[in-house]
């Protein structure tokens, strides 16, 4: 996500904290706040989708999201 975005989120929260935003404001706080949150998530699956676990006994096992193991039963 752009760092501008990121700022426009951060001064609406403080705006808020500090007074009633209007509709339009609050409104764009929403989507701001869902397109941060999808880029997160995102970022984290990506992160675990390349996370290996290594076993005592040396196995290596890959860190699958638990939407792909369910996936894969099918």
């Amino acid at each position: 996500m752009e760092k501008a975005k990121i700022d426009r989120i951060n001064e609406l929260a403080r705006r808020a904290r500090e007074g009633a935003l209007t509709a339009e404001e609050l409104e764009e706080q929403k989507a701001l706040r869902r397109e941060y949150l999808a880029a997160f998530r995102a970022s984290l699956r990506g992160t675990l989708e390349h996370t290996v676990i290594e076993r005592p006994d040396g196995t290596r096992e890959k860190l699958v999201p638990k939407e792909k193991k369910e996936e894969k039963k099918s």
